[in-house]
């Protein structure tokens, strides 16, 4: 797992930052899987709630049971929940960080930083020593959007960084998403602004697949079925809702009542359940068991 440096046009090089009208003209890199196709960047508010640290812990896993690379910037709040989610599902990540590839910014992400470069990789445009200046993020967030197929973002207000890393990926013709949250939230308002503006709501893994076809392809793990000892291997989280579904076909909100979940955590956790196998959505709006 050691550090490299490529310069612009070298073997190696994410071809995808050409889509930039001003790439970098080196890169720095920690790991040992590099960026690669298909990914998906998941951003978001640093100052996230409860329900959006599990919504992007949801998402990331999501993205990695279905063999896509999550992307995302190692900062604290939906960056980290993203990042942890694709390593609990054993799949790669790339962190695109603002300071200099021998700073771990921030210091308590050291474990989590360990942890994404023994199975992906960190990068960086700073130079070595370059300190986390307010400056810098605004450059990283064009890399997070043009190493991804679309940006999905949990959480944000209307001043943050991760509607910069929006904008980004609507200039280079990357698909938006955004999970939508109540109006009185303000971790919402930049998300619900997004949507209104024409962003597609991200209401589970469907609407992804749904604005990036080809995603499809690279879901080697997608399965209508499950093994019997499937329920086994779940999340407790998710095995927790499978207790709760009798072999009758129920509503979202109904789960959500039983368990005292909100609607946006049920979705995102019934979105997980689908991906493996679990479950499958019926017309109607019903979810039923699969086993």
């Amino acid at each position: 797992m050691g550090e490299r440096s490529l310069a612009r046009g070298a073997a190696g090089w994410p071809e995808r930052f050409e889509h930039l009208q001003l790439p970098p003209e080196r890169v720095w890199i920690r790991g040992d899987v590099p960026p690669r196709q298909p990914a998906v960047a998941v951003v978001g508010s640093r100052l996230a709630t409860a329900a959006g640290l599990d919504i992007a812990r949801g998402i990331g896993r999501d993205l990695a049971a279905s063999g896509v690379q999550v992307v995302s910037g190692m900062a604290r709040g939906i960056d980290g929940a993203a990042h942890r989610g694709a390593l609990d599902e054993g799949g790669t990540t790339v962190a695109v960080l603002g300071c200099g590839i021998d700073v771990c910014y921030p210091s308590e992400h050291a474990p989590l930083r360990r942890a994404i470069e023994a199975s992906g990789c960190t990068l960086t445009e700073e130079a070595h020593g370059a300190p986390p200046r307010k400056a810098q993020f605004p450059k990283r967030n064009r890399l997070i959007a043009a190493l991804a197929e679309a940006v999905v973002v949990v959480e944000a207000t209307p001043r943050s960084g991760a509607l910069s890393t929006a904008r980004w990926a609507a200039d280079l013709g990357r698909e938006v998403l955004a999970v939508p949250g109540s109006i009185r939230s303000p971790q919402s308002e930049g998300t619900n602004l997004l949507i209104r503006d024409g962003a597609r709501p991200y209401l589970g893994p469907a609407d992804l697949l749904e604005a990036v076809p080809g995603l499809a392809a690279a879901t080697p793990g997608r399965r209508t079925g499950a093994a019997p000892d499937a329920a086994s291997r779940l999340a407790p989280e998710l095995a927790e809702i499978l207790s709760r579904m009798g072999t009758t076909p129920v509503l979202p909100d109904e789960l959500g009542a039983a368990l005292g979940l909100p609607a946006a955590i049920i979705a995102s956790r019934l979105g997980s359940l689908e991906v493996a196998g679990a479950i499958l959505s019926l017309p109607g709006g019903r979810v039923a068991r699969t086993f």
